[in-house]
């Protein structure tokens, strides 16, 4: 099994700026990639950004050039740095793990999720 604990969610001015962590606890070893999701109200819950175990990333085409993810393997962290954020970035961001995949079911662990709002 494997935790997921997400932080730095929070509430930001249009064009700020925040940074979220996720740290992984547990069979850390089984985890090939990781990844960060969205949901905001009404709508489905979508892939923003992923990170294999190698390095290599995938974001939405959304926030190409705005969001960067990375990763500390030593500290089995992953981090979203988000800038010039955007009204419509508002929205309950998921940490989750597990294949290095654009398929919700191929991340088989996930955290609780963190609030961000961007007001306009």
């Amino acid at each position: 099994q494997v935790q997921l604990v997400e932080s730095g969610g929070g509430l930001v001015q249009a064009g700020g700026s925040l940074r979220l962590s996720c740290t992984a606890s547990g069979s850390t070893f089984s985890i090939n990639a990781m990844g960060w999701y969205r949901q905001a109200p009404g709508k489905q819950r979508e892939l923003v950004a992923r990170i294999a175990s190698g390095g290599t990333t995938g974001y939405a085409d959304s926030v190409k050039g705005r969001f960067t993810i990375s990763r500390d393997n030593a500290k089995n962290t992953v981090y979203l740095q988000m800038t010039s954020l955007k009204p419509e970035d508002t929205a309950v961001y998921y940490c989750a793990a597990g294949a290095y995949s654009t398929v919700q079911s191929d991340y088989a662990y996930w955290g609780q999720g963190t609030q961000v709002t961007v007001s306009s």
